[in-house]
């Protein structure tokens, strides 16, 4: 689904990513560990193709990127919010699933299916500037999901969330991705860190370890622990 060869990305002087290596398979949920400013929106956005890798090569789904040939096999939710407020959420969820080429029976219910899944069934006649920010960030989510993809890129979906939405929103990730769907998620949230198959750690824009989480827990004691110690490893380096 995803292979990675040794990616460098820069922005003048300032180099954001290094030497990431890795790949992904279908039917995964693979989270991307690290703090804020580690480098894990650059990342995302290189693998959806907003942005060319300064050195090496990535694929997704089999194609180079950057390339807008696997974008109807891709969902992607930002960090911010990309919402037309002005409209409802049935509203937005229409117009992108016309984008994505849904139409008919099957848009209806698939917009249906994503308001259901979001818990936003009772607010579908309000604006969405009405949305408080969690409403906002379920409805992103339903946004990514609304063409069916079968690769999902979640910037820190579950921001603003409360724990019983988040635990629902993961227990479908996990029935989608039993159903071969794949997913790579950023967090820095142990607990859905620890939900994941696999776990890619990265810190300043190298990936300085990874493994299943049972794997790092093993050498770590935690994945915390495996977070801040590999950091630690990466600074004596």
């Amino acid at each position: 689904m995803i292979d990675v060869r040794n990616v460098k990305q820069t922005y003048g002087k300032k180099v954001i990513l290094q030497d990431v290596t890795f790949s992904m398979n279908k039917g995964e949920i693979v989270g991307l560990l690290g703090p804020s400013g580690s480098g894990k929106t650059t990342l995302i956005k290189a693998l959806i193709g907003m942005s060319r890798p300064t050195e090496g090569e990535i694929r997704v789904l089999g194609i180079k990127q950057p390339s807008l040939k696997p974008m109807k096999q891709i969902g992607y939710m930002a960090q911010s919010d990309a919402l037309y407020e002005e409209l409802t959420a049935r509203a937005n969820l229409a117009y992108f699933g016309r984008l994505y080429g849904l139409g008919g029976k099957n848009l209806k219910k698939r917009i249906q299916e994503s308001l259901s899944f979001v818990n936003l069934d009772s607010e579908t006649k309000k604006a969405v500037q009405h949305y408080s920010g969690g409403m906002k960030r379920r409805l992103s989510l339903a946004i990514s999901l609304i063409h069916n993809p079968q690769l999902i890129f979640l910037d820190e979906p579950t921001v603003g969330i409360d724990p019983a939405l988040k635990r629902v929103f993961w227990n479908e990730f996990q029935r989608l991705r039993d159903q071969g769907k794949s997913f790579l998620v950023s967090t820095h949230v142990m607990d859905e860190a620890e939900r994941c198959d696999r776990l890619l750690i990265v810190s300043d824009g190298r990936l300085i370890d990874a493994g299943t989480p049972e794997a790092l827990k093993q050498t770590y004691g935690t994945i915390e622990e495996a977070f801040l110690k590999a950091g630690e490893n990466l600074c004596k380096s």
